[in-house]
């Protein structure tokens, strides 16, 4: 038997019988050093605004928390008594899709400001969203005292914009400079948090080129159209009814001016593949280049030199500073302003390229509105010849690599040139810094559950784009001067005596060594934990030969219930490139600092991968955790993406996943890629693909139940004998599995009735077996025996979903039964739950709330912490994973350990292998101390609670 330090084993022991009943949670710090043990059993001591104010959580309502609503009828909340098997709470109204009415109606504004001509500051500032994991484009923020402006909104912006501190509610415009997946993946989820904030919402001007229109028409199936209504396209246009468009210029390659103010004019060049009329462009191929102008500033008034020609002190000099001329108070003579007046201060102007192709590159080369703005030896310099003092380029590296692009480059002269396409050097520094920071914290404990980033390899780092250049082209090519973009790098445009570069801001470094050592200082206990939790997978490995079912030598049992948790038939002679479970996003409603919105990746390893939602950010957490070479091999072998429902923080990835995936596999044969979903999924799946394809077959949801299989599976059996399902003993086939899954599931009086299918919506089981044969093949590949999904209460259209593994023979012929996952979506407790959820080796469940707020579980029809493990344990589940935490609990939620023999806490990249799955539970207050000094001050900071969804 290992050794066991005193301090470690007082965590484990029996708990003493309480001789008063106390709260949980209650008792103060003791000012007294702590020992290790005695921190992991009294950490949560930490938790004041929990705890100490959970009464008065615990009562309030939703109505109460957003100071409107309506009070719930007995309908709504039935089943909140004790016999949770019988009946459970949940939002009626919700679920049916009928809450809307409810709501306080809102209408996002455009914000007014009061502009400042004069901008004591302005500057462009690169926002790294993409730079470190190369799954979207940055976005580049120009900043002026009273105005925002963004030019992109890739993926992660949300994110990115709430790690460093970037106010949302200051951003007034937002430019695409193509619109695609890479540049508007943000998009969605950017707005529907804009318009949650505050009484009335906040919206943003969002210009785009006519491209705009398709994806406006695509984001109308799940997001209200009030929040939309400041979309403005330019171009021609190949549609009318979604953006409001501006007035397309004579010809395609003159500027089109969208903001002139006196802050700042913003015009547009139009740029779309050479030698192609405008009705042979596809949707997706226009590109933009802004040039952003701002106003040049008059001279000083100098006082010495009026005086000098005979001016007196008054009127007179404001009238010079508004650029009027005077008549001299002592002579004979007309002042004019130049006189008087310093030199003016030209106004900075920064130009944005995105040349996607070498195509775009030759329609760039002649577009002759540019003419003005070259100030190189060999363009013809005029009066009207304006100096470009910031390029910043979009454009990828292989089209920047071109001659043709570097000679074009040289044109603007001393321009100051910033590389801001993908370069590798970008990968060396972290942009999600909080939430890299608490994954190499969590490595450092326990390495198995939470591997280290997939990106940060020796090979990234001290790498330029300019090396990549000149190694691609050969020493022939002089490369134009230029930087590579880092995170948060400024160019001060104003006041004009600092303008250029500011490096002040790009974040240092952070290794994982310094991560450690600062976790050593702030927790010195972390070093004995991290052993302890080493040594589980020794015990783990002795135990594989003999699984011991008693403890006759009087050792203590570190955890009591293993005895009682006999190890399930299908983990026998497991391997470890069978299952694993990597949570990708394990927050609800929007991103934040330290938990993405939600997705679950199957890997199945040899055998391919599943995704199981797939909210923002997806993509560029599959990076974090693999690295990029490895998430694009991961995207390449993936079978199926299931959405478990509309909403957006669990499909709004997709599109950006599935493009990439169209591009990685672009001439090798291959199917399309398999998307199961509710049915509105379907209609922004067919709208998107108006503006790129996205190499996919939808299948709904209701075609993959247990009864839609069952019937797939007869009208199989019955066309061997030369029926078809068109024909009427089929039809009459499927009325029948339809009438007994509405005497059962959907049966009058039932809570679930009417939930799934609303009238007017019949599944035409018919049309969906070509696609339910595919499925099935791709099943087989994947050595899954099933993939079931099943109805939830959440909002109309809300499923769960059930994967079991095919069975196994081990060497000596015994048949070893398939493990099974079972992943929740959104959803309140319900009967459908709990029977898919019968002996499942895995149930992965949401737990937005904690215990006390109960209330507003049920008004938002999620789950509680508490609720969530009693699902698992009536349903007889092995291990329970909980996910999805409302984003007021930053880093850990709140949760009861005496409910947790058998659960774990889920935290974005942590990856679980089934063969791990036996000490699931025993790092669960380790996790604890990890977080026990900062849990109190991070719960404090709620994160838009409005916008859980």
């Amino acid at each position: 038997m290992r050794y066991v330090s005193p301090n470690l084993r007082l965590l484990f022991s029996p708990p003493l019988r309480p001789t008063l009943s106390v709260p949980l949670f209650i008792s103060k710090p003791n000012p007294k050093p702590f020992s290790f043990s005695t921190i992991l059993a009294s950490s949560s001591s930490k938790r004041p605004r929990s705890f100490s104010n959970l009464s008065r959580r615990s009562n309030s309502t939703f109505k109460d928390r957003k100071g409107g609503g309506r009070d719930m009828t007995m309908e709504e909340t039935t089943g909140q008594s004790k016999d949770s098997s019988s009946s459970f709470g949940l939002n009626k109204r919700r679920a049916e899709g009928r809450d809307k009415s409810d709501r306080p109606k809102k209408n996002p504004q455009l914000k007014e400001r009061k502009l400042n001509p004069t901008n004591t500051i302005a500057y462009v500032q690169i926002l790294g969203t993409g730079m470190d994991t190369q799954d979207t484009s940055p976005s580049v923020l120009l900043f002026f005292d009273k105005q925002r402006f963004i030019f992109n909104a890739g993926e992660g912006l949300q994110r990115f914009c709430t790690e460093h501190k970037v106010k949302l509610s200051k951003i007034d415009h937002i430019f695409l400079s193509r619109v695609c997946s890479e540049t508007a993946g943000g998009l969605p989820g950017l707005l529907l948090t804009l318009a949650g904030m505050g009484e009335e919402g906040y919206s943003v001007k969002i210009w785009g080129p006519s491209d705009l229109n398709f994806l406006v028409g695509a984001m109308k199936s799940f997001i209200p159209h009030a929040t939309m209504v400041h979309t403005q396209s330019f171009g021609q246009s190949p549609i009318s009814d979604a953006a409001e468009n501006v007035t397309a210029p004579i010809k395609a390659s003159d500027p089109i001016v969208l903001v002139k103010d006196e802050v700042v004019k913003i015009s547009a060049i139009l740029l779309q593949p050479h030698c192609l009329q405008q009705s042979q462009i596809k949707p997706g191929e226009m590109s933009v280049l802004y040039i952003c102008e701002l106003p040049e500033l008059m001279g000083k008034f100098d006082p010495k030199k009026a005086a000098a020609l005979g001016l007196k002190a008054g009127p007179k000099y404001s009238e010079l500073q508004h650029g009027k001329s005077v008549k001299s108070d002592r002579l004979d003579i007309m002042v004019h302003p130049a006189d008087v007046m310093d030199p003016p201060v030209p106004g900075p102007i920064v130009i944005l390229v995105d040349c996607p192709t070498e195509s775009h590159l030759q329609e760039l080369l002649s577009i002759e509105c540019l003419n003005g703005y070259y100030t190189d030896v060999s363009s013809h310099l005029t009066e009207s010849t304006k100096m470009v003092n910031c390029v910043i380029h979009l454009s990828p590296a292989s089209v920047v690599s071109s001659p043709n692009y570097q000679k074009w480059m040289k044109k603007f002269g001393s321009a100051q040139h910033i590389m801001a396409g993908h370069g590798k050097k970008t990968l060396e520094v972290p942009i999600l810094k909080s939430s890299a920071r608490v994954t190499s914290r969590l490595n450092y404990l326990c390495p198995q559950f939470f591997p280290a980033s997939g990106f940060l390899s020796l090979q990234h780092l001290n790498y330029s784009t300019s090396d990549d250049i000149s190694s691609s082209e050969g020493p022939t090519l002089k490369i134009c001067e230029s930087i590579p973009a880092e995170n948060l790098l400024k160019f001060t445009l104003r006041p004009y005596a600092q303008l250029g570069l500011d490096r002040s801001h790009i974040p240092t470094p952070m290794g994982q060594s310094q991560v450690v050592d600062e976790l050593h200082l702030e927790i010195p206990e972390i070093a004995d934990a991290a052993q302890h939790v080493r040594e589980f997978w020794q015990e783990l490995k002795e135990s594989r030969e003999v699984l011991p079912t008693s403890n006759d030598n009087g050792v203590m049992i570190e955890e009591p219930w293993l005895t009682e948790d006999t190890l399930p038939g299908c983990l026998e002679n497991i391997r470890r490139d069978d299952l694993e479970i990597v949570l990708l996003g394990t927050g609800s409603s929007q991103p934040s600092k330290y938990r993405n919105v939600s997705s679950v990746y199957i890997n199945l390893f040899s055998k391919g991968s599943l995704l199981l939602d797939c909210g923002e950010g997806t993509l560029g957490q599959l990076k974090r955790r693999y690295g990029v070479d490895g998430a694009d091999k991961a995207i390449r072998n993936l079978k199926c993406v299931w959405i478990s429902h509309i909403h957006a923080d669990h499909h709004t990835g997709l599109a950006r996943v599935l493009a990439l995936r169209r591009d990685l596999l672009k001439g090798v044969p291959h199917e399309p890629l398999v998307v199961i979903g509710p049915r509105q999924l379907k209609r922004y799946l067919d709208a998107y693909q108006r503006l790129e394809d996205l190499d996919m077959q939808f299948l709904d949801c209701r075609s993959t139940t247990k009864a839609s299989w069952d019937t797939f599976v007869r009208d199989g059996a019955s066309n061997n004998d030369g029926s078809s399902p068109e024909s009427p003993r089929h039809s009459n086939a499927k009325n029948e599995s339809m009438q007994e899954i509405n005497q059962t599931l959907f049966a009058k009086g039932s809570r679930m009735q009417s939930y799934l299918w609303q009238p007017g919506s019949p599944v035409d089981h018919s049309a969906a077996y070509p696609f339910l044969k595919s499925l099935k093949k791709m099943l087989g590949e994947a050595g899954l025996a099933a993939l079931i999904s099943f109805p939830v209460v959440h909002c109309p259209q809300a499923f769960g979903i059930v994967l079991e593994a095919a069975e196994r023979v081990n060497s000596v012929g015994k048949v070893i039964p398939g493990w099974k996952i079972v992943y929740s979506g959104d959803t309140r407790p319900c009967p459908e739950l709990v029977d898919a959820c019968r002996g499942a080796t895995v149930l992965i469940h949401e737990a937005t709330f904690e215990d006390g707020l109960v209330d507003e579980a049920i008004a938002r029809n999620h789950s509680t912490t508490k609720e969530a493990i009693e699902v698992g344990n009536s349903a007889g589940a092995y291990r329970i994973v909980l996910t999805h935490f409302s984003q007021r609990y930053p880093k850990i939620p709140v949760f009861d350990e005496t409910h947790m023999h058998k659960t774990c806490i889920a935290f974005d990249m942590m990856s679980i292998n089934i063969a791990d799955l036996p000490v699931l539970p025993k790092v669960l207050p380790y996790l604890k101390l990890l977080f026990r000094n900062e849990v109190a001050v991070d719960e404090s900071d709620d994160i838009l609670d409005a916008l859980v969804l």
